[in-house]
Order: C-alpha cells, then sequence, then structure tokens
C-alpha cells in the first residue's frame, strides 16, 4: 500500500514535524486522530464566529439570541443565596455576565481576566444583562489580526490539547501554520474536467477557505467540493464493485429447469401479483446470463419478497446447485424454515436449518449434510457464515432483511461459493438517496404491489388514559374471532428506565384478560419455547401474544388483526412501520394502536402522525429519513453506510445523483484507473478503500 500512495502530498507528513508541535505535543493532537498533515487540514471548525453578526452589549435586546464578544474583566463565585459563577465581559459598549448555578469550580478555572471571549445565547435583564449558562470560545489573548477577522473557526478541543496550549485558539494558529507551509503541497483528487464542470473549488483553497473562509459564500463553496468528492469516491467504489461482480469472466450461468419452476408456481396457495411476475422476470434473466447476479429486492411489508425468494431459490436448486439464505434472528429463520419445508413438501429439494442455539450434535450433522450435497436449501443465521460450514455446490445466496448485516458479514457469506448469484431482500423500504449511497453496487428490483384482498391497516395515536377503551376493544375484536399483538420496547423493569417492561406487563395483561389465552414471547426464550409459542399462536391456541420487537419481521398470522404497541414514542417510524406489517395479512380489517406518554417531545409527536397519516412504507422512510438523519437511519454504522464527514444523504440527493454519475461514467471508460490523468484518483481510491475493495480488482 505504502508503494502507490501519493509521497507528494501531505498525507505522510507526521504532525509533529510542524512548526510548535513536537513529540510531546502530537502526542495530544493524535488524541483527536490527528497524525499527520492532511488529519489536521481535515479537522473541520465545529462552528464558526460571524464576527459581523457580533451585536454590543449596548444594543442588547431582552430575549433576543446574541453572541457577543469581550474582554473578562472579572470572575466571582457568588456564594450568598444560590451558588452561581458571575463571569463579567465589557466591549467598550457595556457589560454583559455569563451564569453558571452548576460545575461553578470548574467553569471558575477556565476564565481568566483579560482574556477574549464569545458569549453566546439568550440575553435577560436582571441588574445587569445577563446570558445563563452561555455557550462560550475562548477567542484569543491577543486581539491579533488572524484571530479577528470577519469568519473565525471554533475548534474542539479536549483536556489534554488544553494542556499543551491547544485550545480552539492555539488550533487555529497551528492550522493557519500548515496551511502556510504545507498548503502549496495538498494534490487534488479529482479530475480536472469535474472541477470545472461543477465550478468546484481546488482541493488547497477548499481547505483555506474551510479554516479561514473569506465570507459565508466561500465557505459554503468549500464544503460544496468536499460533499463531491466523498461522494463521487464512496461512488466510485459502488461503480468498480458493479463492474468486478458484473465482469463476464465471473458466476455461474444456470441452466434452470423451467418445468420445476412452473410446477411450483401452480403449487403456491396464491396468485402471484403482477410486480412479483416481473420482478421473478429480472431474477431469471440475471440468472441465466453468467456474470453475478447482484440484486435489492425491495417491497413494502407484505408485499410477498418471501415468495420470490423461495422460487429464485427454485431455480438455482432445479439446476443442481444449493441456494443459502441468511436471516437476521433465529424466529425469522426458523419461520422461513417451516413455511418453505410445508411450500416444498411435494418436490424433492431437501431443506436444511443451521442456527447458533442448536445443540453441537445437531449442528455437525447438518454442517455435514451442507459439506457433501445431501441439503439444497439451507436456511439459517450468523451460524452459515461460520468457518466449520463448507458448501458443496454453492450458486445461489438470499440475504433477508440485509440492512441488519455488515458489510462484511454479507461477503463472507458469498465467498464461500465460487462466485455465486446474490439476492438481499429489505422491507424496510430505502429513500432513493439512501439507496443510491449504500447499494450503488446492485441492481434494485422493487415490488410495488401488494397481494389482492389486502385493506389498508387503520393506525390510531392514543395516550395512556386511554388504555382502558383500547383494552375494551381488543376484547371485542377478539371475541369475533380474532387475534392480537401487544408490544413493549424491553423485557425485564430497569429502574433507570420507567417503561413497562414485557415480563410486568405479562402478568398484568392476564388480569385485564382473564377470559383469553396469553403468552410471552421475548429474545432470551429457548429456540424450542419460541417455537412452540408461535405454532401455538398461528394455530389460535393462543390469542393474545405480548412480546418484544422479535416479531418486528417475518411473523406471519393472518388471523392476527390488532398490534397494541405500548411505549411508541420509543421507537423508530421504520420499526413501528415493520411491527405494523405483522398485522394486515389476511382479509379481515386490522388496527394499529401507539400507545404514548401525553408529555412525548416533539419529534415523536410528528413520528406518531406520520403513522396515521399513511401506510406507504417508501413515504414513511423518507419521513424516517428526515427525522432522525441518514446516520441513525438503520441504528448503526456497521450495515454498510458510508463514514460521511460533510454529506448529508437527506439534503444532498442532487450531490449524490450527480457524484453517481461521473462515477460510474470515469469506470466506464477506464475501468482499472489506469490513464495518468486519473493517477491521482487511483491513489486516493485506494487510500480510502484498500481495506474494503480487494486490491487485485483494478490492479
Amino acid at each position: 500500500m505504502k508503494n502507490i500512495r501519493n509521497r507528494e502530498g501531505v498525507e505522510d507528513v507526521p504532525i509533529q514535524f510542524v512548526k510548535t508541535v513536537g513529540e510531546k505535543r502530537a502526542q495530544a493532537l493524535a488524541t483527536v486522530g490527528v497524525l499527520t498533515v492532511e488529519d489536521l487540514l481535515e479537522y473541520r471548525p465545529r462552528r464558526y464566529l460571524d464576527r459581523s453578526n457580533v451585536v454590543p452589549i449596548a444594543r442588547l435586546k431582552t430575549d433576543e439570541e446574541v453572541t457577543v464578544t469581550g474582554e473578562v474583566i472579572q470572575v466571582e463565585q457568588v456564594r450568598r443565596g444560590r451558588q452561581r459563577l458571575l463571569v463579567r465581559i465589557y466591549d467598550q459598549t457595556g457589560i454583559l455576565e455569563g451564569v453558571w448555578f452548576h460545575q461553578i469550580t470548574v467553569f471558575s478555572r477556565i476564565f481568566r481576566v483579560g482574556m477574549t471571549v464569545a458569549f453566546s445565547g439568550k440575553v435577560i435583564r436582571y441588574k445587569h444583562w445577563q446570558i445563563i449558562h452561555p455557550d462560550f470560545d475562548i477567542i484569543d489573548q491577543k486581539q491579533s489580526p488572524l484571530h479577528t477577522g470577519q469568519i473565525i473557526p471554533l475548534y474542539s478541543s479536549n483536556e489534554t490539547l488544553r494542556k499543551v496550549g491547544f485550545s480552539s485558539y492555539g488550533i487555529r494558529r497551528l492550522v493557519h501554520l500548515a496551511l502556510e507551509r504545507y498548503g502549496p503541497a495538498v494534490v487534488e483528487t479529482l479530475p480536472e474536467p469535474l472541477l470545472r464542470k461543477y465550478g468546484l473549488l481546488s482541493r488547497a483553497r477548499a481547505y483555506q477557505q474551510m479554516h479561514f473562509p473569506e465570507s459565508q459564500s466561500q465557505l459554503q463553496q468549500a464544503f460544496r467540493r468536499f460533499k463531491y468528492e466523498e461522494l463521487f469516491y464512496w461512488e466510485l467504489l459502488m461503480a468498480l464493485r458493479r463492474r468486478h461482480d458484473h465482469s463476464p469472466t465471473q458466476g455461474i450461468r444456470l441452466t434452470i429447469r423451467n418445468e420445476v419452476l412452473k410446477k411450483m408456481v401452480q403449487r403456491l396457495p396464491f396468485t402471484l401479483t403482477g410486480a412479483q411476475r416481473r420482478v421473478l422476470r429480472e431474477i431469471y434473466q440475471d440468472l441465466t446470463k453468467g456474470p453475478p447476479m447482484n440484486r435489492l429486492l425491495q417491497g413494502d411489508v407484505g408485499s410477498g419478497k418471501t415468495v420470490v425468494a423461495l422460487l429464485t431459490m427454485v431455480m438455482a436448486i432445479s439446476a443442481g446447485y444449493q441456494a443459502a439464505l441468511m436471516a437476521p434472528t433465529e424466529i425469522l429463520a426458523q419461520q422461513h424454515y417451516l413455511s418453505m419445508k410445508e411450500l416444498l413438501a411435494s418436490f424433492e429439494i431437501r431443506v436444511g436449518l443451521l442456527m447458533g442455539s442448536l445443540k453441537h450434535s445437531q449442528k455437525v450433522t447438518v454442517q455435514q449434510a451442507i459439506r457433501k450435497g445431501e441439503v439444497d436449501l439451507i436456511i439459517g443465521t450468523h451460524a452459515l457464515i461460520q468457518e466449520q460450514v463448507e458448501f458443496h455446490r454453492l450458486g445461489l445466496v438470499v440475504i433477508d432483511e440485509q440492512h441488519r448485516f455488515g458489510v462484511l458479514q454479507r461477503a463472507e457469506l458469498i465467498e464461500k461459493g465460487g462466485g455465486p448469484h446474490v439476492l438481499v431482500m429489505t422491507a424496510t423500504p430505502i429513500p432513493r438517496t439512501l439507496a443510491l449511497t449504500l447499494y450503488g453496487d446492485l441492481d434494485v428490483s422493487v415490488i410495488d404491489e401488494m397481494p389482492p384482498g389486502r385493506r389498508p391497516v387503520k393506525t390510531y395515536w392514543r395516550t395512556e388514559e386511554r388504555l382502558p377503551q383500547i383494552y375494551e376493544f381488543i376484547r371485542e375484536r377478539i371475541r369475533q374471532g380474532e387475534q392480537a399483538y401487544i408490544v413493549y420496547p424491553i423485557i425485564e423493569e430497569s429502574e433507570k428506565i420507567d417503561l413497562k417492561a414485557a415480563t410486568v406487563a405479562f402478568q398484568h395483561l392476564q388480569a385485564v384478560f382473564p377470559e383469553f389465552r396469553l403468552a410471552l414471547l421475548h429474545g432470551r426464550l429457548k429456540m424450542e419455547e419460541k417455537e412452540t409459542i408461535m405454532y401455538r399462536f398461528k394455530a389460535g391456541e393462543i390469542q393474545i401474544l405480548i412480546s418484544t420487537t422479535v416479531i418486528e419481521v417475518g411473523v406471519d398470522v393472518p388471523n392476527a388483526t390488532l398490534m397494541l404497541i405500548e411505549h411508541a414514542e420509543r421507537f423508530g417510524l421504520s420499526q413501528l412501520h415493520q411491527l405494523r406489517g405483522r398485522v394486515g395479512r389476511g382479509r379481515r380489517q386490522s388496527y394499529c394502536i401507539l400507545v404514548t406518554p401525553s408529555d412525548i417531545n416533539e419529534v415523536a409527536r410528528q413520528r406518531m402522525q406520520a403513522m396515521e397519516a399513511t401506510t406507504d412504507g417508501f413515504k414513511i422512510a423518507e419521513e424516517d429519513l428526515r427525522l432522525r438523519g441518514s446516520g441513525e437511519f438503520f441504528g448503526t454504522r456497521q450495515h454498510g453506510m458510508p463514514d460521511l464527514r460533510y454529506a448529508d444523504l437527506v439534503t444532498d440527493g442532487k450531490i449524490i445523483e450527480a457524484a453517481r454519475k461521473d462515477a460510474f461514467a470515469l469506470v466506464e471508460t477506464d475501468p482499472q484507473l489506469r490513464r495518468p490523468e486519473h493517477a491521482s484518483v487511483r491513489r486516493q481510491f485506494l487510500k480510502k478503500f484498500a481495506d474494503r475493495f480487494h486490491m487485485a480488482h483494478i490492479a
């Protein structure tokens, strides 16, 4: 890797060689990830102080949100009455007090008479102008021109940095020194034609304007350049992956036995929708072309993705290969196993189940059968990617609820075959910007049609005071022969979290519904217990299932028409939509009731209103992305989310589409990035993604 990195740039210059740093200060900078000059230039200001908007103290107005700068003239701890710290600043026009009631000792050590500071917050009038617990920054000590310009960058600084003189002020001086010395050595990483096409700042100019902007406009231009750059390289990764995976020298061309497929379709207890048939045609073409299929199957809850996956696996098995289905939870793997075994009962297809909770002897038996080719369809959890698992002839990999698996986990299963076809499925509809970013290397199929006869689930948001009426409504429906889920967010009581735990609620609900048969289902039960409970619920022996979110995906009981979600404010929108998808799977009208305390915050309130307003999963996903932001959309970054430092997948859709178009076009013309004009692109790509992309692919 060292041999191909750019040696002329700044990424390999250790930070300790910058003037004024040295070894001790370099160790302090390492605590915030600054090891090289490039790391320092990438150390973004946490915010900016625009001095053109700073309000003189003489012009302050009550309840106004302001930023004021001035010299500290007094630091006083007041011990009479309620203890407080007063820090008085003067700006030639008047005096303002910063007031702290908490952590007085800590803040009293920060401020010294004579230093220049900026206080931000809402102004009140009490003898003097005051800001209670202001946001603050220490601007500088000497009022040098560097730190009194129009827009001042303010940097995060920890205690270790401050001890060696790197407060926000000290970091600002260091960045200025680094730009003066190494700015000319910053190497451009984007092709010149793309810079001209969009009028982007050069990389060196963008760093200068990010740290010391001449204007708000130039600051925005700097961020625009860095947004495009990081999205361009991510989409380049997608384009190279896609090109490699679609290479004609790779993959398995399946010779599908059409008569087996037709017989399977005829035996289904329902008729396929037009959308399912369209998607199956797309998959059929992929499997018979030769290059490995890499397809994402999207569809709302209840749209029939599982049967499409089953028919896809039948195609591979009819061609003489094994198919593997990996599910994120044991309960979902079990359900797939039971339902698919039932549907395949009249075919000579051997189905196996491999999960972590199986006894060692059972695992060994299944693993041997897989290795010898005695199992055609293998359904399992993460247990499928263990070292001991060897496939006889793996032709197809299906990954269900794939966003719950890391990219590396997906790769591990794929690598167990000789270029198998891959179908990844998700019932969490993904907004277009996220799909382009996360799955740019995949073809996308969407099942946008629900099975006939399905009625939209009626959704209602109620507060806890209405629970008696809700219980009565549930009682009426169950007396008519229907079934209900009641979902809680946690299993056991916690002193720190004031929630109704499922275990406690189960005891309470047994008293509320003494005339009905209830059961409790959660993730800590043994496999046999979960299996028994779900079988009894599906058979109608259990009328009310009290559960945690283990029933979020995959559980299919057509007679269950009621979903009550307690403490619904604790769930994300997509998760609420998934839970709602457990009902409405039959022909009867179904209901989802969301119960929250009355004093929930505004974001939670918007989630409840969105759930009431629509049952469209794609609209739900767009709203969820807007409310939570891209970083939290899936709850964790392990699922392939790019580590975006500049771009926002919610607001930067146009930049994403432009970067994708440009990256794919570049790979089309120079698939190995070998042209001289793309040398810096190749170096930057390998530097960023050597760990995510086998270098052999473009070597």
